[in-house]
């Protein structure tokens, strides 16, 4: 079996005191979370996080077509916000029923979540390394997950969409603590849900003048799609270009 943060965790639900831990992990990233040759396992989940990188950036061209078409499912394959405040707009003005609006957006949502838990519950507090690796901001990121998992322990899951720490960082730590895989998805699901009430009420709030703009996205959908792959590659040529030494 892979390595598991036992040594910082407690059994069920409860979430450790201390994590100084943290800041170790990140102070010596490592290319790999595991020892020696990788097993069956680990290379399971490393195909599991990649899939669900590359499925969400596959979709992300999908969003401006769909959210003035077929809202529902941009919902349930992708939880995108932009759907969610549709739906409820369109719950407001009677199209759509408020609890289909609700109900859909949770398997988006929470699609890839148990992978991460899985991650961290499989390599510990080495999963940091993975996910954080030499970003430029890998430290202030490790500070700021410390922060949020000490002052709002489990919470930390349930407030996940509101609060400055990446979601993989929070479900990651769920895992190498030791909390069961129920009672993360139990929080995760309420955490989700709050997120979901948020946006869809919202859009129930604004009403008609929400689903206008979702029509005129979706009727303007192939240049608001170029718009977005250009705008991506240009991000990542400036990344590039910061990240290469003077």
């Amino acid at each position: 079996m892979g390595t598991a943060g036992s040594a910082c965790g407690v059994p069920g639900s409860a979430w450790p005191r201390s994590l100084s831990g943290v800041s170790d992990a990140s102070r010596e990233p490592s290319a790999v979370p595991w020892d020696g040759h990788p097993e069956r396992t680990d290379l399971l989940l490393v195909g599991l996080i990649m899939a669900s990188g590359f499925y969400n950036l596959l979709l992300l061209p999908a969003t401006p077509s769909l959210v003035g078409t077929h809202p529902v499912l941009l919902e349930l394959i992708r939880g995108s916000a932009t759907a969610m405040v549709t739906m409820g707009a369109l719950a407001r003005i009677g199209d759509q029923s408020i609890v289909l609006a609700v109900v859909a957006a949770i398997p988006g949502l929470m699609m890839f979540d148990w992978v991460f838990w899985w991650a961290g519950r499989r390599w510990g507090k080495r999963v940091l390394g993975m996910f954080l690796g030499t970003h430029p901001k890998a430290a202030q990121r490790t500070a700021r997950l410390e922060r949020v998992l000490h002052r709002f322990g489990w919470v930390a899951i349930v407030i996940a969409y509101f609060q400055p720490v990446p979601n993989v960082l929070i479900y990651a730590a769920a895992g190498w603590t030791e909390m069961r895989l129920v009672t993360f998805l139990l929080l995760d699901l309420i955490g989700s849900l709050l997120w979901i009430g948020l946006c869809v009420g919202l859009g129930y709030a604004i009403g008609q003048r929400a689903v206008d703009v979702a029509h005129a996205v979706s009727h303007y959908a192939l240049w608001a799609t170029i718009a977005l792959v250009v705008g991506i590659i240009v991000r990542q040529v400036w990344l590039a270009q910061r990240r290469q030494p003077a």
